[in-house]
């Protein structure tokens, strides 16, 4: 079916089908709309200034902190994550919020620099300037945390904000634009357009001065490729096939219990998820053991351990790498090629498995986790680095997390935890190779939605011009001396 033909489109609870409720299927003519608004609105967004922007924002955080259970709901019943998941997802997302509020004018006011002994008749400083209409497309599995990471930086920095969310889970992203709407001093600060794929085509396309996406690298291909005909500049978070390296000196029982729910948890639905181990052959045993232990306990349903696929298309993904796994080998030791029953996936373990398969190769985004055991640690940095994507990873070693860690060419690393790095708002979030590139939180989050300005101003007048035709030759003799002297 034609989308751009759709006037609205349903959104569904994925473990019965059901519909929630119906949005609009926003056409270009409403995205460009929505843009020229937002463009609008700029220059009396930047004049509140630093604090005037964090009252602003601070007062939306209070709303969702006072509301969380609400929204909580909301996202439970969009995605079918549990209600314990979705208000985790949140509360980061409140912590994320009020960090960049409190922080913006910290890491963006103007810095001054040094002139040089040459133009010491010069002062100079470095700004960072608002792009102005930031373009964010968010995805459906953390449909708050996520997007937030680009809405709430980029507003504490200058800019107002167009939001298309994920077409699954749209009643979050008009949630969200609602509750700012209440504390707004004026309209078309951030707003929020709902629609298919078409919706997002026409915000990538429209004249937007940033994007920052999250979603597949296959998608994000595209959006740089439209975003690069007209030089704008963008942010792009995509899939990763993150690893987990567990050391011979590990703490086998801890590790073991983390890699499940970093693998599970979400239903698997995690970019920054495990999805392969690589154990050290002296403990593998161990390792196996206690994992395989805790995931017989692990059960997907309404109010268990974690839901339903949100993505229907993604359990024909997921049963093909089950599938080719199984062809090429793999031991099951949970799950086996039965485990997806929609609209679940069983937890599903694979051990042996081939590194050419599609389970160890490409994203599967479901709660599957391959186990292979490795000589050394450096044959685990080697396979863990084998790989087209580079988000995340999780390192568990009393003694050499820190080297190993070192050695992943990845974005972000989290030693003796999992995804710790997504929780704190002060260190940069993102990926490389195929899971994107550009950072959200932290100062590089705030940077990223700025652009460098550099001012310099005359201070007093030289005797001697240098910056003229009429320049003498004394001023060459001048500058060719003071060169010398100084290089």
């Amino acid at each position: 079916m034609n989308t751009t033909t759709l006037v609205d489109f349903p959104s569904h609870d994925p473990a019965t089908g059901e519909v929630i409720a119906r949005f609009r299927n926003s056409s270009k003519e409403e995205v460009d709309a929505a843009v020229s608004r937002a463009r609008a609105s700029t220059q009396a967004w930047q004049a509140l200034g630093f604090n005037g922007r964090k009252k602003i924002l601070v007062a939306w955080d209070a709303v969702l902190t006072k509301r969380l259970e609400e929204l909580a709901a909301l996202v439970a019943r969009e995605t079918g994550k549990p209600l314990s998941d979705a208000t985790l997802e949140i509360s980061l997302a409140i912590g994320h919020l009020d960090w960049a509020a409190k922080n913006a004018s910290k890491y963006l006011s103007p810095v001054s620099r040094n002139p040089g002994l040459i133009m010491a008749n010069m002062k100079a400083r470095v700004e960072r300037a608002p792009y102005g209409v930031v373009g964010v497309i968010g995805p459906w599995n953390y449909p708050v945390f996520t997007p937030m990471g680009s809405i709430a930086y980029s507003l504490a920095a200058g800019n107002t904000v167009v939001f298309k969310p994920s077409e699954y889970t749209p009643g979050v992203g008009e949630w969200l634009g609602e509750t700012f709407a209440e504390v707004a001093p004026f309209p078309d600060i951030f707003q929020v357009v709902t629609g298919l794929a078409s919706t997002g085509e026409a915000l990538t396309s429209s004249q937007i001065d940033k994007i920052a996406f999250t979603g597949s690298t296959r998608t994000a291909k595209r959006v740089a490729a439209a975003a690069g005909e007209r030089m704008i500049p963008t942010v792009l978070e995509c899939g990763g096939k993150d690893p987990v390296i567990i050391d011979k000196d590990a703490n086998i029982k801890k590790a073991a219990e983390f890699a499940l729910w970093l693998a599970m948890s979400n239903a698997g639905q995690t970019c920054i998820g495990a999805e392969r181990v690589y154990v050290h052959h002296e403990v593998a045993d161990h390792f196996i053991r206690e994992i395989g232990a805790m995931a017989a306990e692990i059960h997907p349903g309404v109010n268990k351990n974690y839901g339903p696929a949100t993505m229907p298309s993604q359990l024909n993904i997921i049963q093909s790498h089950i599938d080719d796994a199984a062809a090429k080998g793999a031991k099951f030791l949970i799950g086996g090629t039965d485990s997806v029953q929609p609209p679940y996936v069983q937890p599903t373990i694979m051990l042996d498995v081939p590194e050419d398969s599609l389970a160890i190769t490409d994203e599967t985004f479901g709660p599957t986790l391959t186990i292979n055991r490795v000589h050394d640690m450096d044959e685990a940095i080697r396979l863990a680095n084998a790989t087209k994507y580079g988000l995340g990873a999780s390192v568990w070693s009393r003694r050499n997390g820190e080297k190993i860690a070192s050695k992943l060419v990845t974005g972000m690393v989290s030693i003796n935890s999992v995804i710790g790095f997504a929780g704190i708002a002060t260190v940069p979030f993102g990926g490389v190779k195929d899971s994107g590139y550009g950072r959200i939180h932290g100062p590089e989050g705030l940077h990223e939605f700025t652009y460098l300005r550099s001012v310099v101003s005359e201070r007093f007048a030289l005797p001697i011009a240098f910056t003229t035709f009429k320049r003498t030759k004394f001023a060459d003799r001048f500058i060719t001396s003071v060169m010398k002297f100084l290089h």
